[in-house]
């Protein structure tokens, strides 16, 4: 049985879907052709936004860290349309896999504007940040996915376990922090710069680094079941997920580091 700690890519993704004979077989190749599709969309749309927010926002900064009024205003609202509009692509998604097709190029744009903006916010503050981080991102992904293919990491029965108990108790923290945020409070070792805080950010990095290995073995095995065709788009959704988690944890944790200086 399969199992994976990836949201949209759980233990029953695949065991619900079956091959009918029309429109071939999913592939690994196809799969991550998808995913290439889906990680162009999502880059034109932040690049989208980071260009017209830097250039109009970056003025408006006294000084690294600070900013006025206006700055938020600029980039919120596109922030909260690719963040609302990709987490509802996204719940379609995971209940309605034959609209991958559709639905998953959405999601990437949806979060490309989310993203985009989100990386102004950091690079604003924390000018070059951006760089670093997406380096260490697709860095990450590509360490991990030759450890895997060359069996370096095994994907045992045990490890899948182990990581999908550590990513719900993240996302557990994570809800809760959300909801005190209704209420003017928060977790503090989720913001904090201070040594517990870093290692907070260090081992969230390590886990959501590890979710890649779940979702290429999910994949292949995946591809090998010879499921729908539309299924890759599914499958490299999924993989966009994570590397998108992946990405803004990176962010998070260079941020606290740079406030350490």
């Amino acid at each position: 049985m399969m199992r994976t700690s990836n949201p949209v890519l759980n233990t029953n993704t695949f065991t619900q879907v079956r091959n009918d004979g029309i429109g071939g077989a999913m592939t690994l190749q196809g799969a991550v052709n998808k995913t290439f599709v889906l990680l162009f969309l999502l880059l034109i749309s932040a690049s989208w936004v980071w260009s017209k927010i830097m250039p109009s926002t970056t003025p408006m900064f006294d000084g690294v860290g600070s900013s006025s009024g206006p700055v938020s205003q600029t980039f919120a609202p596109i922030m909260m349309m690719g963040a609302i509009l990709g987490f509802i692509t996204a719940i379609v998604t995971a209940f309605k896999k034959e609209w991958s097709p559709v639905t998953a190029p959405i999601y990437a744009i949806c979060e490309g504007l989310f993203i985009g903006g989100i990386s102004a916010i950091f690079e604003l503050n924390y000018p070059g940040i951006v760089i670093q981080a997406v380096a260490l991102t697709f860095g990450t992904l590509f360490c991990l996915l030759t450890a895997y293919k060359s069996g370096m990491i095994k994907v045992t029965e045990n490890f899948k376990l182990g990581l999908f108990a550590a990513t719900g108790a993240i996302c557990l923290v994570y809800l809760v922090n959300f909801i005190m945020g209704f209420f003017h409070s928060s977790i503090p070792l989720i913001q904090s710069s201070g040594p517990f805080g870093i290692a907070f950010s260090v081992v969230v990095v390590g886990i959501a680094a590890l979710n890649l290995v779940m979702d290429f073995d999910f994949i292949e095995n995946g591809s090998s079941m010879g499921l729908p065709k539309y299924m890759e788009w599914y499958a490299a959704f999924g993989l966009i997920v994570t590397l998108v988690w992946l990405y803004v944890e990176i962010l998070r944790l260079l941020s606290k580091l740079r406030e350490r200086r």
